[in-house]
C-alpha cells in the first residue's frame, strides 16, 4: 500500500508539473472568478460537523490565492458567501461569519499578501453583515487599499440579480434628483453603480465551479455573460480542490479561446477569399485589430489552418 500511495504521489507531482509547463506556454486568464461549493456535503460524507468543512474550505483559498498568483492571474473572485445563504441557521451563519473575519485579518497581517502588492477587497450588500465581519472587511481593505499587484475580491452577501436591481435603483434616484440625464446612461454607467464599482477590473474570463453542480448561481451575471468567459465545472467538493483541477479548468479556457481565435482568422481569410486576394501579411493585420493578439501567435494559427486545409493553404499567398 506505501508503495502504490508513492507511486501514486509521484505520478501526480509530474502530471502537474506537465499541466503548469503547459498552460503556462498559452493565455492566462486575467480574472477568475470561484464557486466554492461542497463545503457541507464534505463535512456530512466525512460525520464532520458542517464549520468543519467550512475551516477545510478556507485552508482551500489560501492555497487557490497562491496557485493563482503563481501562474499570473490578475483578479481572483471567491464567492464566499450569498444572499441565499442567508436563509441558513443562525449558528451556522454565525460560525461562518466568525470563520470569514478571521481570515481576512489574517489575510492582511500576512507577508504574501504585502509582497505581492495584494489587494482585497469585499463586494456583497455589506451593510447586512454583521459589524464584526464589516470591521474586518474594512481592515482588510484599509491594509491592501494602496496596492496593485493582483486584486482578491471576496463576494459576501452577494447576488447577481440583486446588484443589479440595486444599480438601476441607484442610477434612477440619480436621474430623478438631475444628478444624471437619463441619455448618459451607458453600460460604463451602469458598471460604476454596481456592487463591485472599479474594484472588479477587467471581465471575468473563467468561472469555476466545484462540488458537481452546473450552474453559475446568479454570479457575477455583468461581468461574465458579456465577456463570453468560460465555464468549467469539476467534481470535488471545494475542501478537496486541488491544484490541478485549477490548472485543467486554465487549460479547457486556453482551448475554447484558441478555437475562438482560430475560427476568427479563418472567417478573415473566407472575407478576403470573397472579395478576390487573400495574402497572409492582410489576414494578420485584420485579425490583430479584432483578436489583439501577438503577430507570431496570429501566423501559427494560420500556418495551423493551412496544414489541416488543403483549399485554404492554396488560397493563400505568403
Amino acid at each position: 500500500m506505501l508503495l502504490k500511495d508513492g507511486l501514486h504521489a509521484f505520478l501526480y507531482r509530474g502530471y502537474e508539473r506537465l499541466l503548469t509547463s503547459e498552460i503556462k506556454e498559452g493565455l492566462i486568464p486575467d480574472h477568475i472568478a470561484i464557486i466554492m461549493d461542497g463545503n457541507r456535503r464534505f463535512a456530512d460524507r466525512l460525520g464532520f460537523d458542517r464549520i468543519i468543512g467550512h475551516h477545510r474550505g478556507a485552508d482551500v483559498c489560501e492555497n487557490v490565492i497562491d496557485w493563482c498568483w503563481d501562474i499570473g492571474v490578475k483578479q481572483l473572485t471567491l464567492y464566499a458567501f450569498s444572499t441565499e445563504n442567508f436563509r441558513r441557521s443562525g449558528p451556522e451563519k454565525s460560525s461562518l461569519f466568525d470563520l470569514i473575519a478571521s481570515k481576512l485579518d489574517e489575510i492582511s497581517a500576512d507577508e504574501r499578501t504585502h509582497e505581492r502588492r495584494m489587494s482585497v477587497h469585499a463586494i456583497g450588500a455589506i451593510g447586512s453583515l454583521p459589524l464584526d465581519l464589516q470591521d474586518a472587511i474594512a481592515r482588510a481593505e484599509d491594509a491592501t487599499r494602496v496596492y496593485e499587484g493582483m486584486h482578491l475580491n471576496v463576494a459576501l452577501a452577494y447576488g447577481g440579480r440583486r446588484e443589479l436591481v440595486d444599480a438601476a435603483r441607484l442610477i434612477a434616484k440619480k436621474v430623478r434628483t438631475g444628478l444624471l440625464s437619463p441619455d448618459d446612461v451607458d453600460e460604463e454607467v451602469v458598471s460604476r453603480h454596481l456592487y463591485v464599482g472599479d474594484v472588479i477590473t477587467c471581465d471575468v474570463d473563467l468561472i469555476i465551479r466545484t462540488g458537481g453542480d452546473r450552474r453559475v448561481s446568479n454570479f457575477l451575471p455583468w461581468q461574465s455573460c458579456g465577456n463570453e468567459c468560460a465555464t468549467y465545472f469539476c467534481a470535488p467538493y471545494w475542501p478537496e480542490f486541488r491544484r490541478i483541477d485549477l490548472l485543467r479548468a486554465i487549460r479547457t479556457y486556453q482551448m475554447r479561446e484558441r478555437e475562438r481565435q482560430r475560427k476568427t482568422i479563418l472567417r478573415v481569410v473566407n472575407l478576403l477569399a470573397a472579395c478576390g486576394h487573400v495574402e497572409a501579411k492582410e489576414v494578420i493585420r485584420l485579425s490583430r485589430k479584432i483578436l489583439e493578439i501577438p503577430h507570431e501567435e496570429i501566423k501559427s494559427i494560420l500556418m495551423e489552418i493551412s496544414r489541416h486545409s488543403r483549399s485554404i493553404a492554396e488560397m493563400i499567398k505568403w
